[in-house]
């Protein structure tokens, strides 16, 4: 039936025996499925998976159908989705179809149109391009001029730029290399006031040290070998405007003494001069390294940090908001068809299954590279398929989803094996949370009774029984 690899489709519905039936029916028709009898399980499950199909019921015991079928088509606008409902009409279609619905169903299902309506549309890529170009202006609810991400995390980072972006408070940025520090110190300074002035980068860790005092801070004709004339510092570009200090971990203990004494008296002193100069410039800063804890150690001045740490902003790194990553793959992937004046391409779910599940050590930037891989690798298709991203990305994605099993001649026990990677599964991740099933049934996309359902039937225990107390 399906041209392209099994389809997932996430079922969401209150009525258990409907929701049963439906799956049941859809398995037969060839389809991986997915089962959620609430909205906040359904946005759960969809913050960690990309579904090619979404059915979804209107009326939801703790939520309202079309506001979670917004959210899964913002996230995944590739995604095809059909409503339901047991009651409605005319102006409820028109309302979900308006929304991205490709359909509209009255209860009871009829199973067999269901099936080939969302087999029509999950193996039409004409179909899938113009939904993706619809819900693509849905996407820019949740930017901040370039940074994008719609997970609650970033959403706290996006409300304090916001919030700071107006002030001349200095503001301290922390993350791992790659989740885009230097994007935010950018978007502070051009939601600001300073915007139509200079925004001055210094890298600390990217000048010899010998150096670094005389970039920052200038230098005077004849102050050093190599001083041939007077040299104005970072500070003094970014007069009026905003100096982004990077990787301000690596600076030295007495170049912190001077950039504290500069932020204390907003002035400057020229390597080789005496004569103090005014600057006014907002100060942000940034490292990848955990400043506190370099307080303590005393590797970093505790006076600096606190004058540093006025505004701190945290960026979370990108395997910690893998719902984030369909978006900014997206994103990524119309920035390179653009500079290489190609079609506009398209990632398939597969492709977004397999860069969600990555870890992502290199985080954003290494994300966009992924991109510009697959982009390229895809040649004249407009679809980017998993195969077409970086190996170290498509190879463990298809380990993680078909471990090596050996086939002997004889054949093998099918139900076994699959009950015995289940098992494996499950313990791997009960290992990795401590023994805590409701962590352990998040990481596994099941709901805590489903999984210690399966704990009985496959005579698991688990190691530890502490579980993490829920916020009331």
């Amino acid at each position: 039936m399906f041209s392209r690899p099994q389809p997932c489709v996430l079922i969401v519905d209150d009525d258990d025996e409907l929701r049963a039936i439906i799956s049941e029916h859809l398995s037969k028709e060839g389809f991986a499925v997915a089962q959620a009898a609430t909205g906040a399980d359904a946005q759960d499950r969809l913050k960690g998976f990309a579904y090619d199909g979404l059915v979804i019921d209107l009326k939801l015991p703790d939520a309202n159908g079309l506001e979670i079928l917004d959210v899964a088509l913002t996230r995944y606008p590739e995604m095809v989705a059909v409503v339901m409902t047991g009651y409605g009409g005319v102006e409820e279609a028109v309302a979900a179809i308006k929304r991205g619905a490709i359909d509209f169903f009255i209860k009871p299902v009829q199973l067999p149109h269901l099936s080939r309506v969302l087999a029509t549309a999950v193996n039409e890529p004409r179909l899938r391009q113009e939904n993706a170009e619809l819900r693509a202006q849905l996407r820019d609810r949740y930017r901040l001029d370039n940074v994008i991400g719609q997970s609650t995390t970033m959403q706290a980072v996006f409300k304090t730029v916001e919030l700071v972006a107006p002030m001349n408070s200095t503001v301290l940025i922390q993350g791992e290399t790659g989740t885009g520090k230097e994007l935010i110190a950018r978007t502070i300074h051009h939601n600001s006031p300073r915007a139509d002035q200079r925004f001055v980068a210094f890298n600390a860790a990217a000048i010899p040290e010998p150096l670094a005092e005389a970039e920052l801070f200038g230098h005077a004709k004849g102050a050093f070998t190599g001083a041939i004339a007077n040299r104005v510092g970072r500070f003094e570009l970014a007069h009026r405007g905003t100096l982004f200090i990077d990787e301000v971990a690596l600076m030295s203990l007495p170049l912190q003494a001077k950039l504290l004494r500069a932020l204390q008296e907003r002035e400057i002193e020229r390597v080789g001069e005496s004569r103090p100069i005014k600057f006014d410039a907002r100060v942000v800063a940034a490292a990848n390294m955990e400043l506190k804890k370099m307080v303590k150690e005393g590797t970093f001045r505790e006076d600096l940090y606190y004058r540093l740490n006025v505004i701190p902003i945290t960026l979370p790194p990108l395997r910690d908001r893998r719902e984030d990553v369909p978006l900014i793959a997206r994103h990524f992937v119309a920035k390179s068809c653009k500079s290489n004046n190609l079609p506009l391409k398209t990632l398939t779910q597969e492709a977004v299954r397999a860069l969600m599940a990555y870890r992502w050590p290199g985080n954003i930037r290494q994300l966009e590279n992924a991109i510009e891989h697959a982009v390229a690798m895809s040649g004249a298709a407009r679809d980017i398929a998993a195969s077409t991203l970086p190996a170290d990305i498509s190879e463990s994605f298809g380990s993680l989803l078909m471990p090596t099993v050996a086939i002997p001649d004889e054949g093998l026990n099918f139900q076994y094996v699959v009950s015995q990677l289940e098992r494996e599964l499950i313990r791997r991740c009960l290992e990795k949370t401590g023994g805590n099933k409701r962590q352990a049934a998040r990481l596994l996309q099941l709901s805590r009774t489903t999984l210690i359902d399966k704990l009985h039937r496959l005579n698991i225990v688990a190691t530890a029984e502490a579980e993490t107390p829920v916020a009331t």
